[in-house]
């Protein structure tokens, strides 16, 4: 089952602001266009900047403005982890988008041995090479399979794990599946790292808030520690970048969520990020 996000709204926008985004036409050139066994594949460049596309969503790619430049910024929430254990040696990534995460990370940690990269899509790596920058090191590796396949075969163990994976219109619900948190906890160290992108209504606490609710559940029962991140630093360069909007506007955000089988605290070892051009104290207030 195919979880889609617009789904999970509780709260309806503010109809003005829903128009500006709804009639907002971008000058999109396409750079590139495929479809694959999996995915209707476009790489567009406009005057926001460069994007891959899975049918009509944005998967990842680099904003290019004056207010901001750099991912989608929501995937910056996946370097938080180097303020945990600053000493990772072996990640595991599902779900390559353009790539800049994992170049980010090798000059985030010294101590990197290997990135594991994980994608079902065929085309996805070219693509991240030729349209986003993307540098292969002798620390990467990049494994064509379905990231649930390649969890029931894999038998090394990572000090970080983060999967970003979703399909055309959502997320697969074998990504919350008994199975995939075994196999999970399976192919983390003891004290591994383990992120993971959702999403959800942004009002937590609210009754009818139950996927989030259940999600936070899950969690919980499957690792001692969970830390939960709400897209609101994410959010509000999104729609100011797109929309030249100061607020979000629908009722959905990405839930980043960090967990592991042991303890874990954050350091303030900031000045490392000055490497990829991140404030990421700005992040860190999103802690749920």
């Amino acid at each position: 089952m195919i979880i889609i996000p617009e789904y999970l709204a509780i709260h309806e926008p503010d109809d003005e602001l829903l128009e500006r985004i709804n009639t907002k036409t971008f000058n999109d050139k396409i750079l590139y266009k495929k479809q694959s066994d999996f995915h209707n594949i476009k790489v567009v460049e406009n005057e926001i900047g460069r994007f891959l596309h899975y049918k009509d969503t944005y998967q990842a790619g680099f904003i290019n403005t004056k207010f901001y430049k750099g991912n989608l910024p929501y995937i910056n929430y996946f370097t938080i982890p180097y303020l945990i254990n600053s000493k990772i040696k072996n990640i595991l990534l599902i779900g390559l988008g353009t790539g800049k995460i994992v170049n980010d990370w090798e000059k985030l940690f010294k101590t990197i041995e290997t990135v594991d990269i994980v994608d079902i899509e065929e085309n996805i790596l070219p693509i991240a090479k030729d349209f986003f920058g993307f540098k292969q090191s002798k620390h990467t590796s990049f494994i064509l399979q379905d990231g649930l396949v390649f969890l029931r075969n894999n038998k090394k163990k990572y000090d970080l794990i983060v999967v970003d994976v979703a399909s055309d219109d959502g997320i697969d619900d074998r990504f919350l599946s008994e199975e995939y948190f075994k196999l999970i906890k399976k192919s983390l160290t003891s004290k591994g790292l383990f992120v993971s992108n959702l999403c959800a209504s942004p009002d937590f606490e609210h009754k009818e808030n139950t996927f989030f609710a259940s999600i936070k559940e899950l969690y919980e029962n499957n690792f001692k520690k969970v830390a939960i991140f709400k897209g609101n630093t994410s959010d509000k360069i999104y729609y100011k970048a797109f929309f030249d909007i100061d607020k979000r506007v629908i009722d959905i955000t990405n839930v980043i969520i960090i967990s592991s089988k042991q303890d874990f605290s954050f350091n303030d070892n900031y000045a490392q990020f000055k490497k990829i051009k991140l404030d990421i104290k700005e992040y860190l207030k999103d802690l749920y």
